[in-house]
């Protein structure tokens, strides 16, 4: 499936995020993607949701300037790439997959907190 087709489910299956005041917030206020999300059915939505979007248009911007947001994310993903059970993914129930994923978020954030 494209990333694109997943970001409407990503986006619903967020939890309820606790703040210090007032209710809890079921979505993000704001979204950054690349290209690979530039499709008018997908802004549209998030403009219904209430979400503020920032989408590099393809063939008109570049992404370099969500360089700095999408690090984040693209070194947590490498870091979670280098654990070799999760590379390919050998577990056949779902429920044992994310368990080892949990566990290597751990450990990553482990070694993190201790450097």
């Amino acid at each position: 499936m494209h990333d694109s087709q997943g970001l409407e489910p990503l986006v619903r299956g967020i939890p309820p995020i606790r703040s210090r005041r007032g209710p809890r917030r079921r979505k993000p206020g704001k979204l950054h993607a690349d290209k690979g999300y530039d499709h008018r059915h997908l802004r549209q939505w998030l403009r219904s949701q209430g979400i503020v979007h920032r989408i590099a248009r393809r063939g008109i911007e570049s992404s370099t300037h969500l360089g700095r947001h999408r690090w984040v994310i693209e070194r947590t993903m490498s870091w979670i790439a280098g654990c070799r059970r999760l590379h390919r993914r050998y577990e056949r129930k779902a429920d044992h997959f994310l368990a080892s994923t949990s566990i290597a978020c751990t450990l990553i954030r482990y070694r993190r907190l201790t450097k």
